[in-house]
């Protein structure tokens, strides 16, 4: 497959789980009828950004990884002929949480999913309360549009990861994102087309919008939206998304560009792993 048509989404939390879980099947659909192939949701979808505070009736969000959630977006998947990435609040046993993206295919298959691996505890980002570190590595799934892969949110500072990625066959890595203003905003700007030029991949980052006060009050942040397709040089594809307003984004991917960009600038070939280690010293 040379070109991929790909979607990714940003909302505001409505402030119930059920419209949540309504309002993506919607953007589903929606990006079906354009064309779309694969579409993913920004992180911990059909919730709140619950990272503002330190509160245990969150934990309720949280599921199985092949729970009513994802059972619902894979019979939807197969209906739709859609590739979907589906970033959630994994339960593996009663209080032991996960922040997982999983991933299916157009056929409805449950392809595996990721867990995130570097977990902040910032403020408003209290994020070591609900979820334990990833521990399955850095799959690469094989899906109906190519071989794909996930980093979620704050993993995007971390340049290993996009690295482990690119080095399993990653052609596009989805980035499912909950940012807000502050610190981020600059290597928002940075960080995504850093990762695909110096991989020679499509980098597709969701990012939540909108002030999610009917959870939080005056506690409630911004997060500004912007989501966004990176080429394999480190280019926009297309416009970003609004960085206020709810949006479907949808970009074709001509895959055909990965080939060309690595042969001209062969980091993979010149890097030196021989060289390196303070990286990977514990």
């Amino acid at each position: 497959m040379t070109v991929v048509r790909a979607a990714i989404t940003q909302t505001t939390w409505t402030g119930d789980k059920q419209s949540m879980l309504d309002r993506h099947e919607r953007f589903a659909r929606d990006a079906a009828a354009d064309g779309a192939q694969v579409i993913c949701f920004q992180e911990l979808f059909y919730g709140p950004y619950f990272g503002i505070t330190e509160d245990i009736k969150y934990y309720d969000f949280a599921e199985p990884a092949d729970g009513p959630i994802v059972q619902r977006f894979a019979a939807l998947a197969k209906e739709l002929k859609l590739v979907m990435v589906l970033p959630i609040y994994e339960e593996d046993q009663p209080g032991v949480y996960y922040n997982t993206a999983v991933v299916v295919d157009d056929d409805g298959t449950i392809l595996g999913k990721y867990r995130k691996h570097h977990i902040p505890h910032l403020e408003k980002f209290y994020e070591k309360f609900y979820f334990r570190p990833g521990n399955l590595g850095y799959p690469i799934f094989d899906t109906a549009v190519g071989p794909i892969g996930v980093y979620i949110c704050y993993d995007r500072h971390f340049p290993e990861g996009w690295r482990e990625l690119g080095l399993a066959g990653a052609q596009i890595v989805f980035n499912p994102n909950a940012t807000k203003p502050g610190l981020s905003n600059r290597l928002w700007d940075l960080e995504q087309a850093t990762a695909a030029a110096a991989n020679g991949y499509f980098v597709a980052a969701a990012n939540r919008v909108g002030r999610e006060d009917n959870e939080y009050g005056d506690e409630a942040v911004t997060f500004y939206g912007t989501s966004q397709f990176l080429d394999p040089q480190g280019n926009f594809v297309g416009e970003r998304g609004s960085s206020e307003h709810e949006e479907l984004v949808i970009r074709d991917l001509d895959l055909d560009m990965i080939r060309e960009v690595r042969n001209n600038w062969q980091f993979y070939r010149d890097r030196r792993p021989d060289s390196y280690t303070l990286i990977t010293a514990p």
